[in-house]
Parts: C-alpha cells; structure tokens; sequence
C-alpha cells in the first residue's frame, strides 16, 4: 500500500486518482499508524516551504517521514514535497528540512534569464542524468513533465537524477537509495507522469 501523508498541505485528490489509475492501492492519511505500515509514502506538498515545513512538524509527521525514511522504506516527495527532504531552504527566509538529502532550496530568481517568468509554469523535456534510475524505467530522455515551481534544488549533485532547461538547467528529479522526489507534477503529467508513479509503485523491482 503507498500511504499520501496528509499534513493539511494540498489537495490530494489527483494524485490519489492517479494512482488508483495504475492499480495502486493507496491511501491519503495524517495517522502516524497507518504511515509506519504502508509499503511507501509520497510527501505532496503545495505554498510555501517554511510554512508546509512548520505544519508537517507541528503534525508529528516530520520526525514519522524521518524515521520511516531511514528505516529504508521508498518515499517520493512531489513538487514542494520533493524540497522538504533537503536540509534547507531560502524561500522567505531560511528555513531548515528534513536533511534526507543533501542540498538546499534557492530561488529562481537571479539565476535565470530576466527574460523568463517565475514561477516557471508549464510543460519541459526532461534532461536525464541517470537514464537507469528506477523511476524512469517506464519513460524516455526528452518526455515532457508539467512544472510550477518558483524555487529549486541545487548543490545537490549526490541525487540529482534529471534536470529541465529552462534558461538554465534546473533540478527536475532527485534521489539517493530508497528517497526519491520529482519537482514536477506527475499526476498532471499525463501518461509520462503516470509511468513515473507506476516505476515508484514498483520500486525497488529490478
């Protein structure tokens, strides 16, 4: 069973169909309980980062994401998700995470071209650097995943696993062992999304 940890942040109602729609069994729950028995968990995540980061500690689930994290049990973060597993962020402020990965949450902007609008919003090819990574068994270099973020990973070459060009390359997809996180959308992403939550289902098939 994948577990969607409910923290009071986003409306999970997609991703959950989107799941469902691969024949996964899932569930969205805040119950530490049901979190420590599910087979895997995927942290969603919309807004602003110090404030999902605040509710998902005052909720006790922080430390219940940590600890199943560490015990090896395969967690996707997704979009705001995917950038709480690092160790900080700069969105308003500075803010600490979860320290799973290494790395830290800058702004887009000053790093990419004036020219283009933030948040960055929209379909991208991704760019992959470990084209043999798991969570891309399904998809191909230059399928097309749907963004909205203003923020991104960097000084996070020890899981960077696929990138997007959007003036510059940006982190599109992290991981390292059993914790993985997509900037992207995939339950917006059509069926390149849906392959991408069918690899992470399948996790760690080899």
């Amino acid at each position: 069973m994948i577990a969607i940890v409910d923290y009071g942040v986003g409306n999970l109602f997609s991703l959950q169909s989107s799941l469902k729609a691969i024949g996964a069994q899932v569930t969205v729950t805040g119950d530490p309980n049901i979190l420590r028995q599910a087979d895997k968990l995927i942290l969603p995540g919309v807004g602003a980062f110090g404030d999902a980061a605040k509710q998902l500690r005052e909720t006790g689930l922080a430390q219940v994401v940590y600890n199943e994290a560490k015990k090896g049990k395969p967690i996707l973060g997704i979009c705001l998700g995917m950038q709480l597993p690092f160790e900080k962020s700069y969105e308003y402020g500075e803010h600490p995470g979860l320290g799973l990965l290494q790395g830290e949450i800058i702004p887009m902007a000053g790093q990419i071209p004036r020219r283009l609008k933030i948040p960055h919003i929209g379909w991208n090819a991704l760019i992959l650097k470990q084209k043999n990574h798991p969570l891309f068994r399904y998809i191909q270099p230059g399928d097309c995943v749907y963004f909205v973020h203003s923020y991104y990973a960097a000084h996070c070459e020890t899981s960077l696993i696929a990138t997007a060009e959007y003036g510059i390359e940006l982190t599109a997809a992290a991981a390292y062992e059993n914790i993985m996180g997509c900037q992207f959308h995939p339950e917006k992403s059509g069926s390149v999304g849906l392959n991408i939550l069918k690899a992470f289902h399948e996790f760690p098939k080899s």
